[in-house]
């Protein structure tokens, strides 16, 4: 697959069957729109591309700056890559570009500068300045430029929507199996490892201190889960405390993983870790004794989820 990362550096001459969206989670509701996009194109011997943008556009026309994504833009990259599109341009969402007229965006970037022959997209898609367009228009213009539209049903754009409002919902609740359910992959966390301040190994239990630079990353309610990374080209389970360690009277939250049965050094590297079950809420101990038991009990019941 090949990234753009905006309109202004594309310049394939290849036409395209193109689908339009923000696609957070690429999650399994998402993945019935592009599987008939690449089917689509492979038929028509089109370029399958899917135009994004970031940041996402509430964030820059509502200043929504509390809004919580499923992906890091990177993370989204690596999911559609692997379902095997051909290009993927990620345009940057800016007020300037959301006041480009419905024509503007049809004619000059659509069929002008991506060469499109096929729109996919939903039947309530709106577009242009003020969102004033809609898919009844995009089809007219398509009689004019000599595109066609097919449209997503109301029923398939409802269980997209639904599954977003689901996955967001269970992983609020820490209902990691719902969640990943309707991803249909186990939701990530990516991010650096920085120094914490060693209370992990001083129980016995080392912990890689996760440290995500994106603010609008939704991060699962606190708690205990089961995870797996790929460290140093192995894939090595272990357990992740979200949380304020109420026990040793933490005060900032962090996200610590104890990975078992290795015992390298991570700081400074960047890695990713997928999210298998929870085990418990985070709870406050009466003593670092009782935490030390409480983390052994919590180690055998990974390792017995992770062995069935």
């Amino acid at each position: 697959m090949v990234t753009v990362q905006s309109l202004s550096k594309y310049d394939e001459p290849h036409p395209t069957a193109i689908t339009i969206g923000t696609f957070d989670g690429v999650h399994i509701g998402h993945r019935k729109i592009l599987e008939r996009l690449i089917k689509n194109a492979a038929t028509l011997n089109l370029k399958s591309t899917v135009l994004t943008f970031f940041p996402h556009p509430r964030m820059v026309l509502q200043k929504d700056t509390d809004i919580k994504l499923l992906n890091t833009i990177d993370e989204k990259t690596q999911i559609l890559k692997n379902l095997g599109l051909d290009q993927l341009i990620i345009h940057p969402f800016t007020r300037e570009f959301s006041r480009l007229t419905a024509t503007e965006f049809v004619r000059d970037i659509l069929v002008n500068d991506l060469k499109t022959k096929k729109i996919i997209i939903g039947y309530d898609h709106r577009f242009g300045r003020n969102r004033n367009a809609n898919i009844t228009d995009l089809k007219a213009f398509g009689n004019t430029l000599d595109f066609e539209v097919e449209e997503i049903p109301a029923q398939e754009v409802e269980e997209v929507s639904v599954s977003s409002t689901k996955i967001r919902k269970a992983l609020e609740d820490g209902d990691i199996t719902t969640a990943n359910s309707y991803l249909g992959y186990s939701y990530m966390l990516t991010g650096t490892i920085k120094k914490g301040k060693g209370l992990g190994r001083k129980l016995n239990f080392p912990t890689a201190n996760l440290h995500i630079e994106e603010n609008y990353k939704l991060v699962p309610k606190n708690g205990v889960y089961v995870v797996k990374s790929l460290l140093l080209g192995d894939t090595v389970h272990g357990m992740m405390n979200i949380g304020y360690n109420p026990t040793v009277a933490g005060k900032e939250k962090s996200t610590e993983i104890n990975f078992f049965d290795f015992d390298q050094d991570l700081y400074g590297k960047k890695i990713q870790i997928e999210i298998l079950h929870r085990i418990r809420d985070e709870h406050k101990f009466d003593s670092v004794e009782e935490l030390k038991l409480q983390l052994q009990k919590d180690k055998e019941t990974s390792l017995k989820l992770l062995s069935t």
